[in-house]
């Protein structure tokens, strides 16, 4: 498959992860929660897979620093909109959290520390 396949469905299954993150953050109510979880497990594997052949296609080696960090904030952000319902008292904490590993992801990706 072309990179750039892999470049859009990356870039578009994050955007869509961050938002419907947000979303959660915003409105935890239980009606809405099988969407939404079943919306960002499904953008979350798509952001994984995509990645993953980006590093492929581009021979990046595993071991590099923003990938891993890049990793980190993935993991740390699909956890993130399950929190959102178990505890909505923190969604202010928790929309900070998400807030610095989409940062963190972004730093990674145009940088590339380590």
């Amino acid at each position: 498959m072309n990179t750039q396949v892999y470049y859009v469905v990356h870039v578009l299954s994050v955007i869509l992860l961050t938002a419907f993150t947000f979303k959660a953050f915003a409105a935890p109510q239980p009606e809405k929660k099988g969407k939404i979880m079943m919306v960002t497990g499904i953008c979350s594997l798509l952001a994984l897979a995509a990645g993953f052949g980006l590093v492929a296609k581009l021979g990046y080696e595993f071991a590099q620093g923003w990938i891993i960090i890049k990793l980190v904030a993935w993991l740390g952000l699909a956890g993130l909109s399950g929190m959102a319902f178990k505890q909505p008292n923190k969604a202010g904490f928790f929309s900070l959290i998400a807030t610095l590993l989409v940062t963190a992801a972004v730093y990674a990706v145009y940088f590339k520390p380590f």
